[in-house]
């Protein structure tokens, strides 16, 4: 089996940070979001292919200079296509069937039990459902017997949700669904395609675990907690000379002689952070500095920012302006 993960969009919600990097190269945990995803994967999986947009050179660069541990292709778009035309121009060579994923969903989930379902009753299509409170910002789907989505509605008001189950971003399709989407123009596979395919059997699997979608930087700060929770950080362990409670992350020659962590902190490589700082529930990115006394708390840091003395940050993002 291959996986076919869609890194495209401009992570709109996360500026001023996406304007240096795309949001799956954020760390959580100690690595980047994109590696958590990868993580679910069986490791039967014989290739990766990257459907890449925003910054696709970045990506590429990453998974090369840090390789996932399977074999990884990316493909890049010229211009943006969608969650469907990045996958019509990216799935060339994907098996039968193939995982589908989202890049900045962090979650517990067993895909593959995923797959086997999939193969066991034969089916188009199998997506991985999360119920919600709220669920505005998903699809939503509408099921039937044995879990068969009877109909699926791309961000309803909540009036007209016909459930709280809403798609995990995570599937697995059968390879004749990517002939069913409309080749070199910008196409949403949940808007334009995914309704068209319910008669030809499409199923729920429903996730018992925790999910998060790492889109704002809410949602990303709580999703790197529920890795810490779960035991999937990275590099763990308050840096040398610092002081605090963790789980803290500090990758490769971080420098925080006198400053206090904790909880929920992921720091990132070459980070400075000066005596007399405070920093926690953050992630602070490869390269920044952050100033003596200064206190952090909810707040995401991108890369190579420097943080003045005596600063205080709370629920910011923190990035370079726009080019």
């Amino acid at each position: 089996m291959k996986a076919l993960v869609l890194i495209g969009g401009l992570g709109t919600r996360l500026r001023p940070i996406t304007y240096a990097v795309p949001k799956q190269l954020i760390p959580l945990a100690g690595k980047a979001m994109l590696y958590h995803v990868l993580d679910l994967l069986p490791r039967d999986v014989e290739e990766v292919v990257l459907a890449t947009g925003h910054k696709a050179e970045l990506v590429d660069r990453h998974v090369r200079a840090h390789p996932p541990g399977l074999p990884v292709t990316t493909v890049a778009e010229a211009t943006p296509l969608g969650t469907g035309g990045g996958m019509r121009n990216a799935g060339g060579t994907m098996s039968e069937p193939f995982f589908l994923l989202n890049s900045d969903v962090i979650a517990a989930a067993d895909l593959g039990a995923l797959a086997e379902a999939h193969r066991r009753s034969r089916r188009l299509g199998t997506m991985a459902l999360t119920e919600v409170d709220d669920t505005r910002p998903y699809g939503v789907a509408a099921l039937g017997a044995g879990d068969r989505i009877t109909a699926f509605v791309e961000k309803p008001p909540p009036e007209l949700a016909p459930s709280h189950w809403i798609n995990a971003g995570l599937a697995v399709w059968s390879r004749g669904v990517l002939d069913r989407i409309p080749p070199e123009r910008p196409v949403s596979f949940e808007q334009a395609v995914v309704p068209g395919l319910l008669g030809e059997g499409v199923y729920g699997f429903r996730l018992s675990g925790f999910w998060d979608d790492a889109g704002t930087r809410e949602r990303l700060l709580r999703s790197q907690r529920l890795l810490f929770e779960a035991g999937r950080g990275v590099a763990v362990g308050i840096p040398e000379g610092a002081r605090g409670r963790g789980p803290v992350s500090a990758m490769e020659g971080v420098r925080a002689h006198d400053a206090t962590f904790g909880p929920f902190v992921t720091l990132g490589v070459g980070v400075t952070v000066g005596a007399g700082a405070h920093v926690e529930n953050s992630v602070v990115m490869d390269g920044a500095v952050i100033g003596r006394r200064c206190r952090l708390r909810g707040t995401i840091v991108g890369p190579s920012v420097e943080v003045e003395d005596g600063r205080e940050l709370v629920d910011e993002l923190l990035g370079a302006p726009p080019p």
